[in-house]
């Protein structure tokens, strides 16, 4: 592995560890009253998908930087950035607070580029992120960010408001839990549009 190469693999192994972070007592406490976690794991999730977003802005740098374009680097790197957000929209599903088809469409969508990759690898090309996909990438970013704020503001307010929900709550909450489902829903409009965008390179290549 190449130093760009190995500051993508950050990105895979956070995603386990975002994952059981995120639900540590529902698979640790599964009996216990506490169904959606403790303060303490905010700050940890935001760290964990801080240092993975930074490692997604600096393997491609480093890799031009230092000349270490690759083949592998081209597939390596949506595979780790498909890991993670596949992980976090687990946890936020799983939470609900993202819903589950939408998230469904995101999942077939990324088995069928798999395929496709495959195919153009027996046609001796690696076929990397394209634009399309960048762009489905931030938007998803922008999902992921959005429904981690819904899932702190859970935590914060059920730690610290003894008298219950106010109305600050309710906007904030509904706001974000709004903003998160239809910046997700538009990830899932990007993804297939981008699918059929590398579907259409794929037909584009005479076969080797």
């Amino acid at each position: 592995m190449k130093a760009a190469d190995i500051v993508t693999t950050i990105r895979i192994l956070l995603a386990p560890v975002f994952f059981v972070v995120c639900n540590f007592y529902v698979l640790f406490n599964p009996a216990g009253s506490d169904a959606i976690g403790q303060f303490w794991q905010i700050p940890v999730l935001w760290i964990i998908f801080a240092i993975a977003e930074l490692s997604d802005m600096l393997d491609g740098l480093i890799a031009r930087k230092l000349g270490e374009v690759s083949d592998f680097g081209k597939l390596y790197d949506p595979f780790a950035d498909t890991l993670f957000q596949i992980s976090i929209f687990i946890c936020f599903v799983w939470h609900n607070i993202l819903p589950i088809i939408p998230f469904l469409l995101i999942v077939y969508r990324e088995f069928a580029i798999l395929f496709i990759r495959n195919l153009m690898q027996k046609k001796g090309i690696s076929m990397g992120a394209r634009l399309g996909g960048k762009i489905k990438t931030v938007v998803s970013i922008g999902a992921g960010v959005l429904a981690l704020v819904v899932y702190s503001l859970r935590i914060l307010f059920q730690r610290f408001l003894v008298s219950g929900k106010t109305d600050l709550y309710d906007r904030l909450y509904t706001g974000f839990s709004r903003s998160a489902i239809i910046v997700f829903h538009l990830a899932v409009v990007l993804s297939i549009l981008s699918f059929i965008d590398y579907f259409s390179v794929y037909l584009k290549n005479p076969k080797q």
